[in-house]
């Protein structure tokens, strides 16, 4: 059987979500665990969407670890690059909710952020057979903040290089996985011109390049053929070479904005696989539309990978709005 398609390195996590939104984290009463994690979420949509995927990452000997795998298994993404730790937990992160929807990573309970099984990803044991075959590499951040996981993005950059594999890098700013905010900065500026497309949200633009403006963005990373800015409800921007836009998203009722980023990742490597490089403003638009349209359908409902859409939901959400 060939191997898939996409593949997705970092963490798979559960996001227990605070049932009480509105309140901070001292005053929920009770949390409701999701299965999530970037690169597990963008797995997970792109499979439901029609493109193979599989996911690398390290879990714990733990039940939380065996029941993310089944996950994985149950949507039919590849878990040959899925690695166990024999003492180190499973992540579970915290999250609160407005009452609008949008969240905040609130913390780890009882463990220090470098306590869990994704930060001893082992680089010398990822499958390098899956990038003989494999045409795009979905990579976040958050794993660059710990020197073995670390380690294990570098080599999956280079196992990319080797084998034509073509790099997303979706940076994934969290301050709570990281202890010096200006080290984070220049470890993911390190890493970011490596990639064939950046994705990123509007802070996180401000944040590294203290610009919103895509093309003042792409100017500075000569190798990278697009640069695409989220910014929630406000839909996006993008800069490809020769074309410059904007699509204004679209507007539901959000339920959960969680894995709504990662859903948009996929779309839009989903549409690449399917027509090629955008050549022009109107394919450019068409590509933001789909992915747009996957990320919003996200947000109607609670959990990041359990309210990704089927390509058929997103066709009739599309053909709906035209």
């Amino acid at each position: 059987m060939p191997g898939p398609h996409v593949l997705c390195l970092g963490e798979i996590l559960f996001d227990c979500l605070a049932d009480q939104p509105g309140r901070e984290l001292q005053a929920v009463e009770s949390w409701t665990p999701y299965p999530g994690g970037a690169p597990a979420n963008v797995a997970c949509a792109l499979v439901k969407l029609g493109t193979s995927a599989g996911f690398m990452g390290c879990v714990g000997m733990d039940a939380p670890g065996q029941h993310l795998t089944e996950v994985l298994r149950k949507v039919h993404v590849n878990i040959e690059g899925i690695q166990e730790h024999p003492h180190a937990p499973t992540r579970q992160v915290y999250v609160t909710r407005t009452l609008a929807g949008d969240r905040t990573f609130a913390g780890f309970g009882e463990y220090d952020t470098s306590a869990f099984a994704d930060t001893h990803l082992q680089a010398g044991s990822l499958p390098e057979d899956l990038f003989a075959s494999a045409e795009y590499l979905i990579l976040g951040t958050l794993e660059l903040a710990y020197p073995q996981s670390a380690a294990a993005v570098h080599q999956a950059i280079q196992l990319a290089q080797q084998h034509q594999v073509q790099i997303l890098i979706d940076v994934n700013w969290r301050p709570v996985f990281w202890a010096d905010p200006e080290v984070a900065r220049q470890t993911i500026l390190e890493v970011v011109p490596t990639a064939d497309y950046l994705k990123l949200a509007e802070e996180e633009a401000r944040w590294l390049w203290h610009t919103t403006d895509a093309q003042a963005i792409a100017n500075q990373l000569p190798d990278v053929k697009g640069v695409i800015i989220t910014a929630g409800e406000k839909g996006c921007t993008y800069c490809f070479p020769g074309i410059n836009g904007d699509h204004p998203g679209f507007t539901v009722a959000v339920e959960d904005t969680t894995g709504a980023g990662d859903a948009f990742v996929a779309g839009f490597i989903h549409q690449l696989r399917q027509l090629g490089h955008p050549g022009n403003m109107q394919s450019a638009q068409d590509m933001m539309a789909y992915a747009s349209a996957v990320g919003a359908l996200t947000t109607t409902k609670a959990g990041a990978i359990a309210a990704q859409p089927s390509a058929d939901d997103v066709a009739a959400f599309l053909q709906a709005q035209n």
